[in-house]
């Protein structure tokens, strides 16, 4: 303010003028104003305002009511592939981005799936104005139906998005109560205090969006997954000009994917993939192809049939996933199929097998998928030669490695040729690379960043190519599940509190049922087995009645190991008459003595440490 602004404002308040002498001033018009050197015609308008809503505005030297703190957390997709969900809190008002599931670690025997820790959120409930889905990958939306059981809240996405999840939420028995909402790019949801509008961009998908999130403290994008395509298939190309608007308007903060900042340049056009599966529809005249793929990649598939339809083949689909996802496809309209091309996996054998292409699941090299079971002879309709081509139209996703190259060597060893994106063409990614990510930030110009999307060492080199670009490295937040952002009008901090997060096992239908210690236990049942010890006591008269009788299972072969066992069983005897003639009667306190006796003289024999299950019986 200056000097001349101070002492008008001084003069204003220090007399109040009576209420007649107010209601003569005329501010509206110049000749009524004090006289002063060309008032800014914008400093009367703002009078006029003023003097419109004087008896409702606070005195002009009250303090300005702040905007509420903004928090944002992660609850999966951090220092991990998979397993994405991002929560914004503001107020009493909480939106959720993203609710994906993410696979098992080597070490999670018998996990089928691994989803959040939703226990932060389902202590909130009231305050969840809605789910935002950014596509339909399963590590955007594949924990949702346990979402759903206990927190049916909207669920928006657009029509493709949700048509794959309809599929799910019928396999869980929850379609029916689900609030599923479709939108469109370019549409714009109120969700209490935020507004969020869904932005085209392009990934291995159909139907991917970008979210422009309104926050009373200003603007938040989140990319989702994305790459940029400007020959896309069947689809448009990245609206490159909305996210370019709202970074001239200014963006709060950036949380961009981070999948492969690795790699320098720009990820090819899925159109690429095109013309490498025309050449090879070219070149394998006399064989039948079979072709498998990630279910959702419509697009992909899309190209396949074009390529099948060109060389006159008919195209069947074998997976439960790739089936429910090319039926929601078709039925939607993101996939033009003309009649007569898709014929069931059970008719393959009514036409020459040159004349058949093979659309499957199994990609990633999973056991009881439909081209592992073709792999080692267990398809019921598939039985692969010498005669038929496999192409792997996909990458192998990190970790997955070992399962894919199980598969392609099963499938050499069977005299099948075998193409993967290795030696042809046929794959690429849906991830921005580093070029790409470059425009996103030059893009929306944020003021804080925080990247997502990817293992510790994506999310550091995501934040030296954001420093590299002039980025503040004080700005940049490299977070973890649980932890806390603070957005607020004195800027951005990580919060001294967290929120709980982990990981929540899936085995079946149990949730949450297996943990660290089933977990310790199965590894040690793999590793080297069990036994079990079981005895007859009377804590009454303190004596062993029968037993103990030991069996073996994963430790070693009885019959071949007599001396052994027989010398773990006279341990746990010595060690039970010793404890029930000293008195101890406890059935915990006999179980524990016999189970260390027996561990004791195995270790001392073997040098192994099976997993001991001592029974006590009580009469």
């Amino acid at each position: 303010m200056s000097n001349k602004e101070q002492k008008k404002s001084t003069s204003t308040n220090w007399k109040k003028p009576s209420a007649k002498k107010a209601k003569a001033l005329k501010p509206i018009k110049n000749s009524s104003a004090p006289k002063q050197k060309k008032p800014p015609i914008k400093k009367q308008t703002s009078v006029k305002s003023s003097k419109k809503s004087n008896t409702k505005r606070a005195p002009r030297n009250a303090v300005k009511k702040s905007a509420p703190k903004l928090k944002i957390f992660s609850l999966g997709g951090l220092n991990e592939i998979g397993k994405n969900i991002t929560v914004f809190e503001c107020d009493n008002d909480i939106i959720v981005v993203d609710c994906g599931i993410g696979f098992p670690d080597d070490d999670m025997l018998g996990v089928d799936l691994v989803i959040p820790n939703f226990s932060y959120l389902e202590a909130n409930v009231d305050k969840i104005r809605g789910v935002f889905i950014t596509h339909g990958h399963e590590d955007h939306i594949g924990s949702l139906p346990y979402f759903l059981r206990s927190m049916n809240v909207p669920v928006y996405g657009t029509k493709l998005t949700l048509g794959i999840l309809e599929n799910k939420l019928i396999e869980h028995k929850l379609l029916q109560n689900a609030k599923l909402n479709t939108v469109s790019a370019g549409d714009t949801i109120n969700a209490g205090c935020f507004k969020v509008e869904f932005i085209r961009v392009n990934h291995s998908i159909a139907d991917a969006c970008a979210l422009a999130i309104t926050t009373p403290q200003g603007v938040v994008i989140h990319t989702g997954d994305f790459k940029l395509d400007l020959t896309p298939v069947e689809s448009e190309p990245m609206d490159i000009a909305r996210l370019g608007e709202l970074g001239n308007s200014g963006v709060l903060m950036l949380l961009c994917e981070s999948t492969n900042v690795e790699r320098a340049g720009y990820t090819p056009s899925e159109s690429k993939v095109g013309l490498s599966l025309d050449r090879i529809f070219s070149q394998a005249t006399d064989k039948r192809i079979i072709i498998a793929t990630f279910a959702s990649n419509v697009h992909r598939v899309q190209q396949i049939i074009n390529s099948s339809v060109r060389h006159l083949r008919k195209v069947a689909v074998t997976g439960r996933s790739m089936i429910n996802v090319v039926n929601a496809a078709v039925k939607l309209g993101y996939m033009n199929v003309p009649d007569g091309v898709l014929i069931d996996v059970t008719e393959i054998n009514k036409y020459p097998p040159e004349k058949i292409t093979v659309v499957t699941t199994g990609s990633q090299g999973e056991p009881m998928s439909a081209l592992y079971r073709m792999a080692f002879s267990d398809h019921d309709k598939v039985s692969l030669t010498d005669k038929d081509l496999v192409v792997l139209s996909s990458s192998a996703i990190p970790g997955n490695e070992p399962l894919v190259g199980k598969i392609v060597n099963e499938l050499y060893h069977r005299g099948v040729n075998v193409y993967h994106d290795s030696s042809v063409e046929v794959h690429v990614s849906g991830h921005a690379c580093q070029e790409e990510l470059k425009l996103m930030h030059s893009l929306t110009k944020p003021k804080f960043f925080m990247p997502i999307h990817g293992e510790y060492r994506h999310l550091i080199q995501h934040k030296e190519l954001a420093e590299s670009m002039g980025m503040p490295s004080e700005n940049i937040f490299v977070s973890d599940i649980g932890k806390v952002i603070e957005i607020d009008e004195n800027g951005a901090r990580f919060s001294p509190t967290s929120v709980p997060s982990g990981k929540i096992l899936i085995d079946g239908s149990g949730v949450g049922d297996v943990g660290n210690i089933v977990l310790r236990d199965r590894k040690n049942l793999s590793e080297s087995g069990i036994i079990i010890a079981v005895a007859t006591v009377s804590t009454d008269e303190g004596i062993l009645l029968a037993g103990p009788e030991i069996i073996s299972r994963g430790f070693v072969y009885v019959r071949e190991n007599e001396e052994l066992m027989n010398g773990a069983k006279d341990a746990a005897t010595a060690s039970l008459i010793d404890a029930l003639s000293s008195g101890a009667h406890e059935w915990g306190d006999l179980k524990a003595i016999m189970k260390n006796s027996i561990s004791k003289y195995i270790f001392n024999k073997t040098k192994r440490r099976p997993l001991i299950l001592p029974i006590i019986m009580n009469i």
